[in-house]
C-alpha cells in the first residue's frame, strides 16, 4: 500500500507543481479571471490519479474486494502527499517568482469592484481587510495552512467519490 500511495500521490503532486510552475513562467499566474479554472482544473486532473491509486490498491486485495474506507484512506494519503507537492511548489512561485502575487491580486479586485460600482466604503473595506491578510499571508506557515485548504478539499471530494466508485465495481 505505501508504494502505491508514494507512486501516485508523487505523480498527483508533481502535476500539480509543474503546472503551477509553468503556468506562472508562462505569465499564466496573473490571468485573475481565469485562474481559478486552471488551478481547479490541474487539481481534477492531477487527482484523477487516486482513482487509479486505489484501483491499484483494490487489485492487491484478496478476491479484489476493498470497504469504502479503505479505498478513502489510500485517497486520503495521496491527497496528503501530493497537496504538499502543491504547497511547496506555491511556496518557491510566491517567495521567488510572484512576491508581488498578493499586491496584483487586490488591484485587480479593487478595478473589478469599481466596474461594479461598488460603493467606495465597500472598497475601503475590502482593501483595509486585504492588507491585513496580506500581511499575515507573508508567514510562510499561515501561507502553508491556507494553501492547503485551497487544495485539500478537492483531494478528498475526488477520493470520496473513487472511493465510491471503486467500491461499487464489482
Amino acid at each position: 500500500m505505501k508504494k502505491i500511495i508514494l507512486v501516485y500521490g508523487s505523480i498527483a503532486g508533481l502535476i500539480l507543481a509543474a503546472w503551477m510552475i509553468g503556468f506562472t513562467a508562462l505569465g499564466k499566474m496573473e490571468d485573475f479571471e481565469n485562474g481559478m479554472i486552471y488551478g481547479y482544473a490541474s487539481m481534477i486532473i492531477a487527482f484523477s490519479f487516486i482513482y487509479v491509486g486505489i484501483s491499484k490498491y483494490k487489485a492487491q486485495m484478496p478476491e479484489s474486494t476493498i470497504t469504502f474506507k479503505q479505498g478513502f484512506m489510500v485517497g486520503l494519503y495521496i491527497t496528503l502527499i501530493a497537496s504538499t507537492f502543491y504547497v511547496l511548489a506555491w511556496l518557491i512561485v510566491y517567495y521567488t517568482m510572484a512576491p508581488d502575487f498578493m499586491e496584483k491580486y487586490l488591484a485587480f479586485t479593487i478595478e473589478k469592484m469599481k466596474g461594479n460600482n461598488a460603493p467606495q466604503a465597500e472598497i475601503d473595506a475590502y482593501v483595509k481587510e486585504m492588507k491585513s491578510f496580506n500581511e499575515m499571508y507573508k508567514n510562510p506557515l499561515v501561507n502553508m495552512a491556507f494553501t492547503y485548504m485551497e487544495v485539500i478539499p478537492v483531494g478528498l471530494l475526488m477520493s470520496v467519490i473513487s472511493s465510491f466508485l471503486i467500491k461499487r465495481r464489482k
